[in-house]
């Protein structure tokens, strides 16, 4: 699943920079599940974008995976300047709270 997202969102926005990652095994899921992912995504097509215009992008290109076995799907998404002032550093994810 990991790698399925990472083309998809690569071929649909050329990242200059694109990391998935898998974090599935930091929540109450069977072992092997692929379910939760951690997205940072910087492209210049997010530079006239408001954040919610590149989340509404990005779901809306893994309607299939959300509908079926992504779980969560945590976002990041920047253009380059700003990734660049956020000194190419995304948020930690959240602890999880035992739920699924």
């Amino acid at each position: 699943m990991c790698k399925q997202i990472e083309e998809k969102l690569e071929y649909a926005f050329s990242p200059v920079y694109l990391i998935v990652l898998d974090e599935s095994d930091q929540h109450n899921v069977s072992p092997g599940t692929e379910s939760h992912f951690k997205v940072i995504l910087v492209t210049e097509k997010f530079a006239a974008q408001r954040m919610v215009a590149r989340h509404r992008a990005v779901y809306q290109l893994l309607a299939d995976e959300l509908s079926n076995s992504v779980h969560a799907l945590a976002l990041h998404t920047y253009n380059p300047t700003e990734w660049q002032q956020r000194q190419q550093q995304a948020f930690s994810s959240p602890a999880c709270r035992g739920g699924e």
